[in-house]
């Protein structure tokens, strides 16, 4: 995937148009495979931290993710999360997590 795509797709900007630099590498990481990246970005939306607004549907597709492949922190976080939203939020963010793996595929 590439990585203005990630920027486009799964990032906010910030005030200033800009997304923070440390979700920029873990999206890039996220995107080479790294599933610490996957996880930090769950964390980052789950609590609205490295500049990014919290977005539980986000946080979940992210924990998601890194849970699928092995991540059991990621896991817990995501039903932590889950707890916290509605059936229609977590259809949701399954969707944003079926497309991420789809663009993801057709990358490699």
């Amino acid at each position: 995937m590439k990585l203005e795509t990630v920027y486009t797709a799964d990032a906010a900007p910030l005030g200033n148009g800009e997304v923070d630099l440390a979700i920029a590498n873990f999206l890039a990481d996220a995107a080479s495979g790294n599933v610490a990246a996957l996880f930090d970005l769950g964390v980052a939306y789950s609590t609205g931290s490295n500049g990014v607004v919290c977005d539980l549907v986000e946080a979940h597709k992210w924990f998601n993710l890194a849970a699928s492949r092995g991540h059991e922190e990621a896991g817990w976080c995501r039903a932590d999360v889950s707890d916290e939203m509605t059936a229609r939020e977590i259809a949701e963010a399954q969707r944003r997590a079926r497309r991420w793996l789809s663009e993801e595929r057709r990358a490699a």
